[in-house]
């Protein structure tokens, strides 16, 4: 970690080699495993103590203040609206009643299979958010495939990880939740960046009718999904 005055402001930053690799296989065990044990030394530190100053998962600013940037949005086409918030806003109330606040450690926050290289084993990236919220978090992002895969892939996770860092099983039942959190939360992120000229050239999609109509049809799979009984552990 190096400092640096840029007039009278101080800033932090920090400088890391330069890593290839290839992307992670989230349907390979051995490699599971292998996050699994990973993401567990992480939280066995993690948990000792608080981020000094970066945000938590919460319903504030992961609904209510998403809600109202979608609601002020240019973005989202004016024949799709009505049928948007109809179904946005019994997820968001699903959500709210489905997130129970529990322990919260330090997180990476965004830990999908894109922001992990595999070169000889894991290396992260993407650490920008990185907040407070529950160890769940760090591990649903890394199922896939329907619920008995999903169920092999938890158990192989959640026992490598438990080699070093216990695993509370109460948080099984927010990982909807959070899914639902992650998808309104990442509509309204685009919406507020949509200014800076980079983000059209990135993701030119998402002003048009197609991205909305499927964000419609997903945000009714995850009502589905909050209603359905949550994971459990098979071992």
């Amino acid at each position: 970690m190096h400092h640096h005055k840029v007039g009278e402001t101080d800033y932090r930053f920090a400088l890391f080699p330069s890593v290839g690799g290839r992307q992670f296989e989230n349907d390979n065990l051995d490699q599971l495993e292998w996050m699994g044990r990973f993401i567990g030394r992480i939280h066995r530190v993690a948990h000792s103590k608080a981020f000094t100053s970066r945000p938590s998962i919460d319903v504030e600013s992961y609904l209510n203040e998403p809600k109202q940037v979608l609601e002020q949005s240019t973005l989202l086409p004016d024949h799709l609206k009505t049928a948007f918030f109809a179904i946005l806003n019994p997820v968001i109330s699903a959500t709210k009643e489905a997130y129970k606040p529990t322990t919260s450690i330090r997180l990476h926050g965004d830990c999908h299979p894109g922001n992990i290289l595999w070169r000889d084993g894991p290396t992260f990236v993407d650490l920008d958010d990185c907040r407070m919220g529950p160890a769940i978090q760090d591990l649903w992002m890394m199922l896939s495939g329907d619920r008995q895969q999903q169920l092999l892939q938890l158990d192989t996770l959640v026992e490598a990880y438990e080699e070093f860092h216990t695993f509370d099983t109460s948080q099984l039942p927010l990982i909807e939740p959070l899914r639902a959190m992650r998808m309104v939360h990442y509509m309204a992120w685009l919406s507020r960046r949509w200014e800076d000229p980079a983000f059209p050239r990135a993701f030119p999609w998402f002003a048009e009718d197609k991205y909305w109509e499927g964000q419609i049809l997903a945000l009714k799979e995850q009502l589905s999904a909050l209603q359905e009984p949550s994971l459990k552990l098979g071992y």
